[in-house]
């Protein structure tokens, strides 16, 4: 920060004295939070990232975005879109850095320190701080193999009795109909804990998957994986959100980060070779 640690110390004192409360425990080898400085952070971190936001939101205009982006997405689509998205935003931003963690498990984005979280969800808006960047509904899959050895269920009847490829801690797929639920619950040769997996075995023959949208919108145009319709049901409408950690005024580079996700998918639903039947 370009100061001292007597500066520092001095100011903390300060703070100490003006709020009454001691604020750290201090040892000649440690420093530790107070229960009165557990309770006075979160409202100290809302404090900077308003100023952060102030700040952004008068010298972003000219100079770029700057700063740490912090992101958290599902490895497929961080993969994907995500990683395009922000390399785009650095080429663009030279004092904007980065820092991206993917994986399919969901972080508790205020406790990790995180600006937004990518998720895929079946939330409203008022779930959660939340905006929806694009649809993304489950599909059900199979390769050309497959339907030529074993044809499509045509029900969610016919569905049971086919070999399913299932995520793990995803023994029911989750269907609607007449404007209600309708879990299947579905078995298999197969189950694996990452979409890759699934997706691999699925093009490979193992049998039926349920995927999201953008999870092998790709691999459908292509002919690689066939979209099976059932006749009775359909599968559930979930979306890509963007989560926040609070409600204060959003910082430039989220805000950036944000748009030039949603123009990417956008961009890919329309481009030339794209799936017919996509969710847009």
């Amino acid at each position: 920060m370009g100061t001292t640690p007597m500066l520092v110390s001095r100011r903390l004192a300060g703070l100490e004295a003006e709020l009454g409360a001691r604020l750290f425990h201090r040892t000649t080898r440690s420093l530790s939070l107070t229960p009165e400085g557990e309770a006075f952070l979160p409202h100290a971190v809302t404090l900077m990232d308003a100023r952060d936001s102030a700040f952004d939101s008068v010298s972003s205009g000219g100079s770029g975005l700057s700063g740490v982006l912090k992101i958290t997405a599902p490895n497929v689509i961080g993969h994907s879109v995500v990683v395009p998205v922000v390399a785009a935003l650095i080429a663009d931003n030279p004092a904007l850095r980065v820092d991206l963690t993917l994986g399919d498990g969901v972080i508790d984005i205020a406790t990790a320190g995180l600006d937004v979280a990518v998720r895929v969800a079946p939330m409203k808006p008022s779930d959660m701080i939340a905006t929806k960047v694009a649809d993304n509904p489950f599909t059900l899959i199979a390769s050309p193999g497959y339907v030529a050895r074993f044809g499509k269920p045509a029900t969610a009847e016919d569905l049971v009795s086919h070999p399913c490829i299932k995520l793990h801690a995803m023994d029911n797929w989750p269907f609607t109909g007449g404007g209600e639920r309708h879990p299947v619950r579905i078995s298999g040769p197969l189950s694996a804990s990452t979409v890759d997996a699934v997706r691999a075995a699925c093009i490979a023959g193992v049998g039926i998957a349920m995927l999201t949208y953008w999870d092998v919108h790709k691999l459908i145009a292509s002919g690689a994986l066939q979209r099976i319709v059932l006749a009775d049901v359909e599968p559930l409408e979930v979306g890509i959100w963007a989560v926040f950690p609070t409600r204060t005024q959003m910082p430039a580079r989220v805000r950036a980060f944000i748009d030039a996700l949603r123009n990417r998918f956008l961009a890919e639903s329309s481009a030339p070779g794209s799936e017919h039947a996509g969710p847009f």
